[in-house]
């Protein structure tokens, strides 16, 4: 059996080396390392595989997180409502441009944002509300934006994790997330669905004056050279990280279907266990991409458990081992701890096991095999 990995770049790259080769051989070649051609070929093709009017490709996912904020005019003191269950870079973002972060707990089916929470944190202060797809699933939207409306309220979508999901709408409509709220961002950091070689991260929306905005903050607030209409960063995405982007963003449906195809497999094999949680999957729509294949130990061995698959070579991980409203940095003393059962809950049962697009079926009999002994 191939050695195990929680996320196997090597395999994937020798499948498409030489659409990748060839790509980066183009930039380096013209030598445009900045800003050059393939950044702008892969933005139009980004934007025509989300349908969605502009992508702004920049740095990382976290710049784009800030530079959405940034372009929305959001002023210091101006409350901003996300998830406590996610990554950090969606709340610190929040603080360093001194919004007020408010946060939520989430869903225990899910996992993504409590409606009921963001409902109960809506005060007059509230300019914002950041749902995250978390895990590659989408987050409710058509209530988001219900909500949304109802309060005049932005929505900024961090959808670092669900590049490619679809989002189908009461109405019937389906449209990738990202492209939903005001604004988008997402990240291509390399173990993500589309991931680069490097950092890089880019923001969608249908706004043109947004659109027009965004552009200008992320080269130092230039339109035309040295003149500096806003107030920008330095935040481009680099022509071979482009390269390399443009080759895999023909491959990204097949890599998510890959990675739901695993997701069904270990969901088969682990979900009749009593002791074990395991994400439901949708067979009529795409609404989950299973950036990481996350279940919950139900018996209160997850640590041990943990411990158990590492001795036998099975990588895994937490996502995540401490809740934002715990964190050091983001103590409040809003915050209490009843307001957070059900992420409080998770931090202490969430395992992610291997997912990325070259699992094997002999790796995943051997993965669920093991915990299924163990438990």
């Amino acid at each position: 059996m191939k050695k195990l990995q929680m996320v196997d770049l090597k395999s994937q790259y020798d499948k498409i080396k030489e659409e990748v080769n060839a790509s980066i051989q183009e930039v380096l070649e013209t030598t445009a390392y900045i800003n050059g051609p393939l950044v702008h070929q892969f933005q139009a093709d980004l934007e025509a595989y989300l349908g969605v009017k502009h992508v702004i490709p920049c740095a990382n996912g976290t710049d784009a997180l800030q530079i959405a904020m940034m372009g929305l005019g959001l002023q210091p003191g101006d409350e901003v409502v996300t998830a406590d269950f996610t990554f950090a870079a969606t709340v610190e973002v929040i603080a360093l441009l001194q919004l007020t972060p408010v946060l939520v707990d989430v869903d225990f089916n899910n996992m993504n944002i409590s409606l009921e929470g963001i409902r109960k944190a809506i005060t007059p202060k509230t300019k914002a509300i950041v749902p995250v797809h978390l895990f590659g699933r989408a987050a409710n939207m058509d209530a988001i934006m219900a909500i949304a409306k109802e309060h005049n309220l932005f929505v900024i979508e961090d959808n670092a994790q669900a590049i490619g999901a679809d989002y189908t709408s009461a109405d019937g409509v389906k449209r990738k997330v990202g492209t939903i709220g005001h604004v988008g961002a997402t990240s291509f950091f390399p173990s993500k669905n589309l991931g680069c070689y490097g950092d890089g991260g880019a923001i969608f929306t249908n706004d043109d004056a947004l659109a027009h905005t965004l552009r200008g903050i992320v080269n130092h607030g230039m339109y035309v050279r040295y003149h500096h209409d806003v107030v920008g960063v330095n935040s481009r995405l680099d022509s071979i990280q482009a390269a390399v982007l443009k080759a895999k963003l023909p491959h990204l449906d097949h890599y998510n279907r890959a990675r739901q195809e695993a997701a069904r497999k270990y969901s088969a094999a682990l979900g009749s266990n009593p002791n074990i949680w395991v994400p439901t999957i949708c067979e009529q729509c795409d609404c989950h991409v299973f950036h990481q294949y996350v279940i919950r130990i139900l018996n209160g061995k997850r640590d041990a458990l943990m411990a158990h698959l590492q001795e036998k070579g099975i990588p895994c991980a937490i996502y995540y081992p401490i809740p934002l409203h715990r964190q050091k940095a983001y103590l409040d003393a809003r915050y209490r701890e009843e307001d957070f059962p059900v992420t409080n809950q998770l931090v202490d049962e969430v395992i992610a096991l291997p997912m990325h697009t070259e699992l094997e079926d002999e790796q995943i009999r051997f993965i669920t095999d093991t915990i299924l002994d163990f438990i």
